[in-house]
């Protein structure tokens, strides 16, 4: 039997740093990490919280750990968070979370509010020795020629990973949607690529996703509406509005590729305007929920 492409490592907190108000920077080590990869810049991994009192004891062990997970109470089920892979280095057995800190919100803030050196959690991510696909990662942008990034403060550790991997040629635009001005994070670009922050603080309307909306709305009108930029013509029917999460398997040749994530009303909005109201084809936008407001995650 293969190695599952994802598996739980045991880790343990060797570092904690408080990048901005929004943002801390948990740094995990194990031996373990010895065997973990990232697929692409965005990787998506799942930190598994420990519980009061029994931490990581109940978390089921085994390939099927998933589906016994789903069926444990409340009380001995491990809250699992979804974060980006901000960095791994197997070779000095370490990989590097940010977390955005919305004070005692949720298990995952809580947590790291409390964090301390020492403390273990275990994180679901990519094992470089198995044969298995893995997934996790939705940045795809082929051979397009302009990009546009975009996505709220969940959404900030993957957009300044991918562009930090970004060829010296890429051209483009990021917008970073923040709580604060104060959370604004010196970024690796290439110059080409025009990185707009959006601190809601100060905003006449500062609702989460407001500021994201209106100047991604504003680049497009001006970019998207001319020949200059290829967009061609919407393939197929807009996503389903139910949809709150889809990336395209069709390679981008040329033109636009646009990555959209964050809070699921404001990234399917945008998807929607571009799709819809300006033809942009769907194989060219990957947007991904990443929370909806008013719900907790599962």
């Amino acid at each position: 039997m293969s190695k599952p492409g994802y598996r739980p490592y045991s880790v343990r907190v060797a570092a904690l740093e408080q990048v901005s108000p929004s943002f801390t920077r948990v740094r995990f080590t194990s031996d373990d990490l010895a065997d973990v990869t990232r697929h692409g810049p965005d990787q998506r991994v799942k930190v598994v919280l420990p519980l009061p009192g029994t931490g990581l004891s109940s978390f089921p062990a085994g390939d099927d750990w998933y589906a016994r997970w789903r069926r444990q109470g409340d009380r001995e089920r491990n809250p699992i968070r979804t974060y980006t892979l901000r960095h791994c280095d197997p070779a000095a057995r370490e990989l590097v979370v940010d977390f955005v800190a919305h004070g005692d919100t949720g298990p995952a803030t809580r947590w790291v509010s409390r964090a301390a050196v020492g403390d273990e959690v275990l994180v679901l991510a990519p094992d470089a020795t198995s044969t298995d696909a893995a997934g996790g990662y939705a940045w795809q942008p082929g051979r397009a020629s302009t990009l546009l990034v975009a996505g709220d403060e969940t959404a900030v550790p993957a957009i300044v990973s991918i562009l930090e991997s970004l060829p010296d040629d890429a051209s483009g635009v990021a917008f970073l949607e923040v709580p604060s001005t104060l959370d604004v994070q010196p970024v690796v670009a290439p110059a080409g690529v025009a990185v707009r922050w959006l601190p809601r603080e100060g905003e006449e309307t500062a609702s989460h996703g407001v500021a994201l909306d209106r100047e991604v709305r504003r680049w497009a009108a001006r970019h998207l509406g001319c020949s200059r930029v290829a967009v061609g013509a919407a393939a197929g029917s807009d996503a389903d509005p139910e949809v709150l999460w889809e990336v395209p398997d069709a390679e981008v040749r040329d033109g636009l590729y646009a990555w959209i994530a964050g809070e699921a009303g404001a990234v399917t909005g945008l998807r929607r305007h571009l799709v819809r109201d300006l033809g942009v084809e769907a194989s060219r936008v990957a947007f991904m929920g990443y929370w909806k407001a008013g719900r907790a995650e599962n």
